[in-house]
């Protein structure tokens, strides 16, 4: 496929551009397309960076109205497609108070452990890990009922912003799959299509922690929590006196599973130091699309490439928020160096270049790899770099060595 336009940086123009090159690919269809709640590119990163300040996020951290009250950094989706590192946030909160600091670099080792898993498992995530998911024979509604306000309110800024905090995804998958009894995997990918931040590393491990079938133990959504974390919202349901959720789910755990081995054993991690060398032009996948991508960062002044990758859009289907936000960085990195955005599959676009690429820790990015000539390989940037440990939990994980550096 030819070359496509160079997205533009004004954000009315930018959204006009995804719905004219790559509409036909979203769940909304090319005059639908609107940004989400976040602005794209290196320099929006960078100023939520500068401006992170943590205190008070263990106390807030699962606030989830007014708004003005939460403590959730939103740093998702910059650290999602690599316009900002694990490494990078974790140093930019060393001087938080203690236990803000604690909590929060939990929060991002539990990124990086969702990292590691996904590597480990691949494909297999999408699959129970431990456990059936619970089942439910007596809830009639749709998993997600419109009617309640709390639902209602999460569903919608899901929509709208591409974006929530982690309080209301475990209300929403526990919702979906604990107390509804629908597939896990059908709730995990409705989110996954309008997260800015949606990986699936991340949400699909967000999914089975919440409904049981990756921890064993599911978490159970209620009036309780909606009342605790954003009582205005029962205040204002329709249903507030016959609410379908007053009391716990009663969901018993489903049965053991024979799911991929999460023992000790290696992790793929990548090379540890730049292997090859020559790489006439820089791959840029949506992993990492920052400044600071080793393989665009090693050489300024060489030619980079982007695929949207068709084939794999056409089967997913997200939302064009997502895509919106993709194009703003892309926008944004022609401006300071040569980029060529293409549309098509990888493997046939980047046929016949001698390539420079970062390693990516997802099963995607290894397999178009394998199909193409990676003359230039630069190493991941891990917060922890895998080795040998158990992934059978998080707390097995940390305990194997994960906290250490």
């Amino acid at each position: 496929m030819p070359v496509l336009p160079t997205p533009p940086a004004d954000l009315d123009a930018v959204t006009a551009w995804v719905g004219e090159h790559l509409g036909d690919l979203t769940l909304e269809g090319p005059d639908a397309i609107a940004a989400g709640g976040f602005a794209g590119g290196q320099a929006a990163a960078d100023a939520a960076l500068a401006q992170l300040d943590i205190t008070g996020y263990a106390r807030k951290r699962s606030t989830v109205l007014p708004e003005s009250q939460r403590g959730a950094s939103r740093m998702s989706p910059y650290i999602r497609h690599g316009l900002l590192t694990l490494p990078q946030v974790w140093a930019r909160v060393s001087d938080a108070p203690d236990q803000d600091r604690k909590r929060y670099r939990d929060e991002l080792l539990w990124q990086e452990y969702a990292r590691h898993l996904y590597a480990r498992t691949g494909p297999a995530l999408g699959r129970a890990l431990r456990r059936d998911q619970p089942r439910s024979s007596t809830w009639t509604r749709e998993p997600w009922p419109a009617e309640m306000a709390c639902l209602e309110s999460v569903v919608s800024e899901l929509h709208h912003d591409g974006w929530v905090v982690n309080q209301t995804r475990m209300w929403l998958a526990s919702q979906w799959a604990v107390r509804a009894g629908a597939d896990w995997r059908d709730g995990e990918q409705e989110m996954f299509a309008h997260l800015l931040d949606g990986s699936r590393a991340a949400n699909r491990l967000g999914w089975q922690w919440t409904t049981g079938t990756g921890s064993g133990k599911a978490y159970g959504f209620s009036r309780w929590q909606v009342e605790k974390r954003a009582p205005q919202l029962c205040r204002r349901c329709p249903l507030r006196q016959a609410c379908p959720i007053q009391d716990w789910p009663d969901a018993d755990l489903g049965p053991a599973v024979d799911g991929p081995d999460l023992g000790t054993g290696p992790t793929p991690a990548g090379p540890v130091e730049v292997e090859g060398g020559g790489g006439e032009v820089t791959w840029l996948t949506a992993e990492s699309l920052g400044t600071g991508d080793p393989a665009l960062a090693a050489e300024p002044d060489r030619p980079a490439v982007f695929v949207f990758d068709e084939p794999l859009l056409s089967r997913l289907r997200l939302s064009g928020k997502r895509l919106v936000f993709l194009a703003e960085t892309l926008g944004e990195l022609a401006q300071a160096r040569p980029l060529e955005v293409r549309r098509g599959s990888p493997v046939t676009e980047l046929a016949g270049y001698r390539l420079a690429t970062t390693y990516a820790p997802v099963p995607g990015w290894a397999a178009r790899a394998a199909q193409l000539t990676v003359a230039e390989l630069h190493p991941w940037p891990w917060l922890r770099r895998p080795g040998n440990a158990s992934l059978r939990s998080y707390s097995a994980w940390v305990s194997g060595g994960a906290r250490r550096r």
